[in-house]
């Protein structure tokens, strides 16, 4: 609970040091709350998992580990923040302790165990993001955002909550305990109440994540948000609703499995056509990656349909790759949109002559993102295709195998901009943090791709 604590307090910390006009401090001080957060959750390692502050919440290896990825991510995020704030002309305490209090609900929904819990962290979580695509009160692209994610978000804690209340009528508990509890009892005789509540849990939590039919809100949301928002949308926020999801299915509806396991199976099909088919056509690179990032929900949905001890590990390896390819593509669209002024792919044409690091790193951000071989996300395809297998569902992997062919179109349209398509532009400058967040990013891509044992088995 330290980790959780300690954002709070820092994202108010941060609103004062804005208001005091101290502005050189907001970054130093809000990585140096983030990596206390981070030390306080690492201690909790050794410690026996059990049920805390009358059983809403508990902090096992499974929210440990998603803690520390979750906030390594954010100071990744947050170290792209600087300049950027100059160059858009916005505020920045605004935009940091947003970011905090939304990175709070976030750990919070990865370390539940009450359903109240749940439903608290994820509202804490959207609340800030929908003030936070709408910031930029000038920009009808970002007020659309805004509008659109604050309608669809509302819309989808409908389902989340009525799921919940059915839940809870059938159980009679919000306790992750006494609803597996119900679960395992009553196997034979559940109450149709409690079927319904899992339908509409699926169906909000598939807002949440981006899951397609549900995902019409994240196209326009990612395009109209600042992009460094959209890069925090994209990767901390995904990674934690697919914890989320996998916590709660995995420890209550598990014996259920066959129940829910046909509906989760045609979501992903759906997903994952969804998102690769229109990002084949997309001409905006930023708009690319919010498509391409609901097909990758396809595919993280399938640690689901696989229950077991490794699914945990390969949403971590899996969300952790997407994540930092995710970061490094967005950090380079933030450098060549302040040069070039376009999000398009021709913005990237002859990048490599101009900037070849900048290049070579968003080359590997797209080889991984399309699950080449030696990246990280070749080894997150390879965990969930085989745990695909080992289940024996062998037309989802199939027809996961022709998406992921699919993709490596579309990703390697930008390669093939920055290396074959020749254009006289404009030299493309990278400040030191940006060098250093997307230089740690393609290392650690880099080395997960060539030595994955490192972290597999780690929860």
């Amino acid at each position: 609970m330290g980790a959780i604590i300690t954002l709070s307090l820092l994202a108010i910390l941060v609103l004062y040091l804005g208001l005091y006009k101290a502005k050189k401090l907001l970054l130093p001080v809000s990585i140096l709350g983030m990596i206390g957060a981070a030390v306080l959750s690492l201690s909790l390692w050794n410690e026996p998992a059990q049920p805390l502050y009358s059983g809403m919440v508990m902090f096992d290896h499974f929210s440990v580990v998603f803690t520390v990825l979750m906030i390594g991510l954010t100071i990744l995020v947050f170290l792209l923040s600087r300049n950027y704030f100059d160059f858009v002309g916005e505020h920045t305490a605004e935009y940091f302790a947003l970011m905090l209090f939304s990175l709070t609900g976030a750990l919070l929904i990865v370390s539940f165990y009450n359903l109240s819990m749940l439903f608290i962290g994820v509202e804490i979580m959207s609340v800030a993001l929908y003030i936070l695509a709408g910031i930029r009160k000038n920009d009808y692209a970002s007020n659309e955002a805004s509008l659109k994610y604050f309608l669809m978000g509302a819309f989808s804690t409908g389902f989340l909550l009525f799921g919940i209340a059915l839940i809870y009528g059938a159980s009679g508990s919000f306790g992750l305990a006494e609803i597996q509890q119900y679960v395992l009892t009553n196997s034979s005789e559940i109450s149709p109440l409690f079927y319904t509540g899992v339908i509409l849990f699926i169906i909000g939590l598939a807002f949440k994540i981006g899951a397609a039919p549900f995902h019409f809100w994240v196209p326009d949301v990612y395009d109209g948000s600042p992009i460094l928002i959209t890069t925090f949308m994209s990767t901390i926020v995904k990674v934690a609703a697919i914890a989320a999801f996998l916590r709660l299915f995995w420890f209550c509806f598990e014996p259920l499995a066959d129940f829910w396991i046909p509906v989760l199976s045609i979501l992903s099909i759906i997903t994952l056509f969804v998102g690769n088919i229109t990002a084949l056509m997309q001409q905006s690179f930023k708009r690319m990656l919010a498509y391409s990032s609901i097909s990758h929900v396809g595919y993280m949905l399938f640690a689901l349909l696989s229950l077991g001890g490794g699914s945990a590990n390969a949403i971590l390896i899996y969300g952790g790759a997407y994540s930092l390819s995710s970061i490094v593509a967005f950090a380079a669209l933030i450098a060549v949109k302040r040069s070039d002024g376009s999000e398009q792919f021709e913005a990237f044409h002859g990048l490599a002559k101009k900037n070849p690091f900048l290049s070579f790193t968003l080359a590997i951000a797209m080889l991984s993102l399309a699950g080449i071989p030696l990246t990280a996300g070749f080894v997150g395809k390879f965990m969930m295709f085989t745990a695909a297998l080992n289940d024996y569902h062998l037309i989802l992997l199939i027809i996961a195998v022709v998406n992921a062919g699919i993709g490596i179109y579309y990703y390697f349209r930008v390669i093939v901009a920055m290396y074959f398509r020749p254009m006289d532009r404009e030299e493309v400058p990278v400040n030191l943090n940006y060098k250093v967040v997307i230089t740690l990013a393609t290392l650690i891509t880099i080395l997960l791709g060539i030595y994955p044992a490192m972290v597999t088995g780690i929860v």
